[in-house]
């Protein structure tokens, strides 16, 4: 016996991606392209994720400090701003010292890896009659992430100045592989 919900979502799935194959093989390409990119140069792929999530922090900080002290009587004021202070800290850390900074994201990429390969293959396995040619793509990515997080963890510390970036490449050039294979199989109007 199927789960009603889950034969809807699958439907909604397949009708999404046959309707819109057009738009996933563009952000496909586009991530192989950004990819290929930061495999090249992973040094300033490392640098640019660094500066990228620094800025991020520094502005979601700012933010929730100016809503913190706004909204200074409501349930929770002094979270809210240890909140945002780490965040400011944690942007100026990374805009101020971003190479340095990189060895604690290094530690974040990982834990990130593991998770989406984990996913990536549970999501692979589950779906794999939905989205039959495109499913051991993305079963093949899961298993690249998770390769990639043994990798860089393998070595630290000194990998940390050029890891992110060629593994953020290696990553979107896969996912964007596996995206472009399933909006090919959805634009031939097969069941993906």
């Amino acid at each position: 016996m199927t789960d009603p919900s889950l034969q809807t979502y699958t439907a909604d799935l397949t009708t999404a991606l046959r309707k819109h194959w057009g738009l996933f093989l563009a952000e496909g390409i586009i991530l192989i392209l950004l990819g290929i990119i930061a495999i090249v140069v992973p040094p300033l792929a490392t640098l640019a994720v660094t500066l990228v999530l620094g800025w991020l922090f520094l502005i979601s900080g700012i933010a929730g400090l100016v809503t913190t002290f706004w909204m200074r009587s409501a349930p929770g004021f002094w979270w809210a701003l240890l909140s945002a202070v780490l965040g400011i800290v944690a942007g100026v850390v990374l805009l101020g010292w971003p190479v340095s900074g990189a060895v604690s994201l290094t530690l974040v990429l990982i834990s990130f890896f593991i998770i989406e390969g984990v996913v990536s293959i549970m999501y692979a396995l589950q779906h794999r009659a939905e989205l039959s040619g495109g499913w051991p793509w993305m079963l093949v990515s899961g298993i690249v992430d998770l390769v990639l997080a043994a990798m860089i963890l393998m070595g630290l510390p000194g990998t940390a100045a050029w890891a992110i970036g060629l593994l953020v490449g290696i990553n979107m050039l896969f996912g964007g592989v596996a995206m472009t294979a399933m909006a090919i199989q959805a634009r031939g109007g097969k069941a993906v």
